[in-house]
């Protein structure tokens, strides 16, 4: 049998240190700044476009499936084959409806002295934190339809991926400016750092 000490036993001289009462905890709560209003009308076109597509694709089979003489498919599927597009079309309208409003109201966003912080989602929810002084790359995106809503997408990257972040749907101007501020700041703060 062998002498080994219990798992959860702690060795006198490597017993965690509590923190000092000085150093700052950064705590999770709602960031203060909602992304451009404009936003919901690039959100809400994204999400047309993309059931529209999905309608045809949907209407396409339905089509095949009701008027094509094939043995293999059920004939209860080639007879309520036109009920998948109909339902799809209810689903998409709803979701349109629904999702660009609810996801402006949850998407948040806060840039502090060394802290971006981000939240993101409108079912499943992500709070995160990046570090100023650990940014790589700042990116500032304008897509098509974001030019068009005067809106843009600030992307910053650390060396994990894991620690980038994205914020959709910016008032153009502020991506700028801010994109031109982050990196500054962390140029500044590597900098400091060596």
């Amino acid at each position: 049998m062998m002498n080994t000490p219990p798992h959860d036993a702690i060795p006198p001289s490597e017993e965690p240190s509590e923190p000092p009462a000085s150093t700052e905890v950064a705590r999770l709560r709602p960031p203060l700044r909602r992304v451009s209003g404009r936003a919901i009308g690039v959100w809400t076109l994204r999400l047309i476009f993309g059931s529209l597509f999905n309608l045809v694709l949907l209407s396409l089979v339905a089509w095949a499936v009701s008027s094509a003489p094939w043995g293999w498919i059920p004939g209860w599927a080639s007879e309520n084959a036109r009920v998948l597009p109909v339902a799809y079309f209810v689903y998409a309208l709803a979701k349109i409806a629904i999702v660009p409003s609810w996801r402006y109201r949850v998407h948040r966003w806060e840039v502090s002295d060394d802290v971006i912080y981000t939240r993101v989602g409108w079912i499943s929810r992500a709070w995160q934190l990046v570090p100023v002084n650990r940014l790589q790359t700042v990116d500032h995106t304008q897509g098509w339809l974001e030019r068009v809503f005067d809106v843009a997408t600030l992307k910053v990257q650390t060396a994990s991926f894991a620690g980038s972040s994205t914020i959709e749907g910016l008032d153009s101007d502020e991506a700028r400016r801010l994109s031109e501020e982050l990196a500054l700041r962390a140029g500044t703060l590597r900098d400091d750092a060596t």
